[in-house]
Parts: structure tokens; C-alpha cells; sequence
């Protein structure tokens, strides 16, 4: 599944999204990337000021990678994405 990420809370739209694919709890996700379960949660709701360590060891734990390209201009706007 590919998704379009722009803001922190389409980010955390699309961790929550995995983490439920894969039917763990934010307590699982947590102990797998080594980080608290809070942190999980300020991931999903968005929250400025995730490090970028911490984010690439939840999103290593969930199998998932970032991947950077120019942005498209022919793509509707973001908010009729989500």
C-alpha cells in the first residue's frame, strides 16, 4: 500500500493504518521499535516534534520505508485524499 504523506497527521493516519493492518496495539508497535507506547500514540495523533530516529525505528518496526519524490502536480489536492 502506498500513500501520499505532506502533514504530521496524514503521517500518523498512515502509521495507525499499518499498525491496525497488522493488528497490533500501540503497546506492541511500542515494544517492537523500542520506544514508549505514548509515543506511539503522539505519532498517530499527529504531533509535531517526532524525532526522526524514532520515527524511522516505528516505521523500521512496522516493515515499512519512506521513500522521497518530486511532488506531483497533477494529483488532486491533499485534502480530498483523505
Amino acid at each position: 500500500m502506498q500513500q501520499i504523506v505532506r502533514t504530521s497527521s496524514q503521517l500518523g493516519h498512515a502509521v495507525r493504518q499499518q499498525r491496525q493492518k497488522q493488528q497490533l496495539s500501540q503497546s506492541e508497535l511500542a515494544a517492537k521499535a523500542v520506544v514508549r507506547q505514548a509515543t506511539i500514540s503522539a505519532i498517530e495523533n499527529g504531533a509535531p516534534g517526532t524525532r526522526v530516529d524514532t520515527l524511522v525505528n516505528v516505521m523500521a518496526a512496522l516493515g515499512v520505508e519512506l521513500v522521497m519524490r518530486e511532488r506531483s502536480t497533477d494529483l488532486p489536492p491533499v485534502e480530498e485524499m483523505f
